[in-house]
């Protein structure tokens, strides 16, 4: 099919509509649909990498511009469907675990099941129920495919355009009902469909996400040094952590959520319907020493199904040294860290980092981080449901 539909115009407008229900009984927030032009974000996306922002990071400029063109993604595309689903579980704890330096803190959108797997499977019934619809009405069947953070495509940008929110300063989508406590997926197909209208953006002169980043990885409003950012040094970076990011990590082993927590937008955000998104067991208080202690049949045990698993026990050991390190002096780490330091299961960038976590315990320095203690008040104040 192309933009020439033997659909007349006032049945792709309802054939819209049916997708729009379809996406809620499939369980998801929201569902919008634009264009395949991101022509505009392009220049943007390549000053970006010119920078280095991506840091190790490759596939982002493994595929070029093909980020930015969905129909080379997969030709035949003149339309993208864009959904989201929430994700912020019940009892999120978010100050409860930043304040206590013995417990891990770990982003919010990983405590549960990893939501790639289940959301692409959603957006594939969305297909299929679109191409049952137009079987009935004796046409040809639609060329589509899902894709979750799976494939060379600016999400982010497309659900901008899709009506799903705005984008933040801190690079992510905000929506007024929402917050930016969701996850996003696409469903690029070929039947030319009627197009939403974009959210016009409402940051105004808010700064708060820049001014929170433990790590000053917001450089300038929209833009994101992915090398410096909590997330990417405990997620993507495969080697050793600079020791210039050690300290203002904190207890954070996982990702961060510091710019969404102090967030005015997120004040309303509702909690996800989707149990799968809990945050399990293991996790619920998480204290440092025990998942320190977990080895590497634990650590696979307790993280399957989840998107943990993906960083491995080598780097999940050297994100917990780090929050180890930035703990209270006590004996009891101490201990700790030098029996995880003998142990065969760590290599010598594991090893690193406890060496590192060792000199910090024995000299004791502990200070609790002022901009963290920020955070913290924001959010019994802003969020306290969630604090």
């Amino acid at each position: 099919m192309s933009d020439h539909s033997p659909l007349s115009p006032q049945a792709l407008q309802q054939l819209a509509l049916k997708i729009k229900t379809w996406g809620k009984a499939l369980g998801f927030a929201q569902i919008g649909i634009c264009d395949t032009d991101l022509r505009a974000e392009e220049p943007k996306f390549q000053a970006w990498l010119d920078k280095g922002y991506h840091g190790e990071m490759g596939y982002m400029e493994s595929h070029g511009m093909m980020r930015a063109r969905p129909q080379e993604l997969h030709p035949g595309t003149v339309r993208v469907i864009s959904a989201r689903m929430d994700y912020l579980p019940p009892e999120a704890g978010f100050a409860t675990h930043l304040k206590d330096p013995n417990l891990a803190y770990i982003s919010r959108y990983a405590g549960g099941r990893d939501y790639h797997k289940m959301i692409r499977n959603r957006l594939k019934k969305l297909g299929q129920q679109i191409e049952a619809e137009l079987e009935t009405l004796g046409l040809e069947r639609p060329n589509y495919r899902p894709f979750v953070d799976s494939a060379p495509i600016l999400e982010r940008p497309l659900a901008d355009k899709a009506g799903l929110g705005w984008t933040g300063k801190h690079s992510l989508l905000l929506n007024h009902e929402a917050g930016s406590w969701f996850f996003l997926g696409e469903l690029l197909i070929d039947l030319p469909l009627p197009v939403d209208i974009p959210v016009q953006a409402d940051c105004n002169t808010c700064v708060a996400c820049i001014k929170s980043c433990p790590t000053n990885a917001i450089v300038e409003p929209y833009v994101v040094d992915g090398r410096r950012c909590i997330s990417y040094l405990t997620i993507e970076l495969q080697g050793a952590i600079p020791e210039e990011f050690r300290p203002l990590m904190g207890n954070r082993i996982y990702g961060c959520d510091d710019c969404q927590l102090v967030c005015p937008v997120n004040g309303e955000a509702p909690l996800t319907q989707e149990s799968d998104f809990h945050t399990r067991d293991p996790l619920k208080h998480p204290e440092l020493l025990t998942l320190f202690a977990w080895n590497e049949a634990e650590f696979l045990k307790f993280t399957e199904g989840s998107a943990i698993r993906r960083i491995g026990h080598k780097r999940w050991l050297r994100n917990i040294a780090i929050a180890l390190g930035n703990a209270p002096a006590s004996q009891e780490i101490i201990a700790a860290l030098e029996a995880r330091r003998e142990s065969d299961e760590v290599d010598e960038m594991v090893r690193e980092h406890i060496d590192w976590a060792l000199t910090r315990q024995r000299l004791g320095d502990y200070q609790a981080n002022r901009k963290t203690q920020r955070v913290i008040r924001t959010v019994e104040k802003g969020l306290p449901r969630d604090a």
